[in-house]
């Protein structure tokens, strides 16, 4: 039987050249294993993540079944001439499709592309990066201050704060917020503005150092001053106050005393505070004052100097290194008083423990102004009550409390007693509080003054403590 189609000869073979197909796929063959190494054969490196597996037949038992039959199609069938006539293109490798393969997962690149993190930084999560409020904007100071000094002592007025007029003899000085009405004055500073209390000696009124221990220590009168309605308080309207909170900071570089309180008139609740500076007798206090406005309050008191303030000259004090005291008996501080009750009797001694002699003295025992004194509307009323002095002669009645002016400090000259080193003096007073006085926490004042005879009152000594009236 003869081939259909005659081999070709002059090969180097052993005569079996094949026919032209067969030398195309041998030689498709040889191109195809001339392209696989030994590092092909080797399993591949497992995976960094977990991939899912496949199924081995078919990843790795079918391409090598391929690849041995076509091995053998090359060896054992296909034996011809090595080297395909080059006139003949030829076609393309055959391709073997198998199952797919696991996709390799990707190395994590160290490239350009990467984000840096050397240069990055992270946000502060306790940073306040968001914008304040608009209330917060509207009650802190955006301008600058303006310079400004009173009786010798200097401040900062803030942006959009403002000066009341006032009487230049006046101890006070009003500076209004910007949320005050316009008509606000220097009458009616709280609680639209802060007042700033300069005295040469110690205090005529309200505020002083006791004030700041006291439970009703933020006022100084009846009254409810409420933002937007300020007003003494009406029949039946309660005033509670918890406090004093106390802190002592550091105000133009001396040690200084604050005292706050929470108090609540009717059902209007707000703050009261009030900044000493003992040793010089200057006093900041704010009473109802807007907690927006908290920022512009710290930023005057921040800004005072009182290095400037000179207290009352050394011409008026009495002769001598003396060294008066004050102590008030027979009536504890916190005792509870009932309002219309039986006469209380309470001495007060002043003592003299100096070298020398202490010059002339006016001895000075009132009650201050508190929540329960009596309220009517265009008058200042002292408190509802009795106040007298023992004398030789008999009892004297005394000015009960401050009325709007500064008769209650006068004396007559039968009263005024100089000490020696060494002396004392007791004298013996007694109190009644009358039936128009209110409950709460009501301040007595014990006090050695120069002999008053006008103008400023010169405090030498001076001993306070709080009687708690009740119904």
């Amino acid at each position: 039987m003869t081939d259909k189609l005659p081999r070709p000869g002059g090969g180097d073979d052993d005569g079996l050249a094949g026919t032209p197909t067969e030398r195309l796929l041998r030689e498709a063959m040889n191109a195809r294993t001339s392209l696989i190494t030994a590092h092909d054969l080797r399993p591949a490196a497992p995976p960094r993540t977990r991939v899912r597996r496949l199924r081995p037949v078919y990843a790795v038992t079918v391409p090598l079944l391929g690849l041995a039959a076509a091995a053998a199609i090359g060896v054992v069938t296909l034996h011809g001439s090595p080297v395909a006539k080059q006139d003949v293109p030829p076609p393309p490798a055959a391709s073997l499709t198998a199952s797919p393969g696991p996709t390799p997962t990707p190395t994590p690149s160290t490239s350009a592309s990467a984000a840096p993190t050397g240069d990055a930084q992270t946000a502060d999560p306790l940073a306040d990066v968001t914008p304040t409020s608009s209330r917060s904007a509207t009650g802190a100071p955006t301008g600058p201050a303006t310079p400004y000094t009173f009786r010798g002592v200097k401040l900062k007025v803030p942006a959009g704060w403002r000066v009341a007029p006032a009487d230049p003899a006046d101890l006070h000085l009003c500076v209004l917020s910007p949320g005050a009405p316009q008509g606000a004055s220097a009458q009616n500073c709280q609680p639209y503005g802060v007042d700033l209390a300069v005295f040469d000696t110690g205090s005529p009124g309200w505020p002083s150092t006791a004030d700041l221990d006291a439970q009703s220590g933020w006022s100084h009168q009846p009254n409810c001053p409420v933002w937007g309605d300020p007003h003494p308080p009406a029949a039946g309207e309660s005033v509670s106050s918890t406090g004093p909170t106390k802190s002592a900071p550091t105000v133009s570089g001396r040690p200084a005393l604050k005292s706050q309180w929470q108090v609540t008139c009717g059902q209007s609740p707000f703050t009261a505070q009030v900044w000493a500076l003992p040793k010089d007798q200057v006093f900041v206090s704010a009473v109802g004052l807007r907690d927006e406005y908290q920022a512009g309050l710290q930023s005057i008191v921040n800004s005072l100097d009182v290095s400037g303030h000179s207290q009352a000259p050394q011409t008026t004090a009495p002769p001598g290194p003396s060294e008066v005291a004050v102590s008030i008996d027979g009536l504890p501080t916190g005792q509870q008083l009932r309002v219309g009750s039986a006469v209380v009797t309470f001495s007060v001694t002043f003592r003299n423990d100096g070298r020398s002699a202490s010059g002339q003295l006016e001895p000075l025992v009132f009650t201050d102004r508190y929540a329960g004194t009596p309220v009517v509307p265009g008058q200042q009323l002292p408190n509802d009550g009795k106040l007298e002095l023992q004398t030789d002669s008999g009892w004297i009645t005394k000015p009960m409390s401050p009325a709007g002016d500064t008769s209650y400090a006068t004396a007559r000259d039968e009263e005024l007693f100089s000490l020696a080193p060494g002396q004392s003096r007791t004298l013996i007073y007694r109190l009644t509080m009358g039936p128009r006085s209110g409950p709460g926490d009501m301040p007595l004042r014990a006090q050695a003054v120069l002999p008053y005879h006008g103008g400023d009152l010169t405090v030498i000594a001076r001993q306070d403590l709080t009687v708690k009236l009740v119904w």
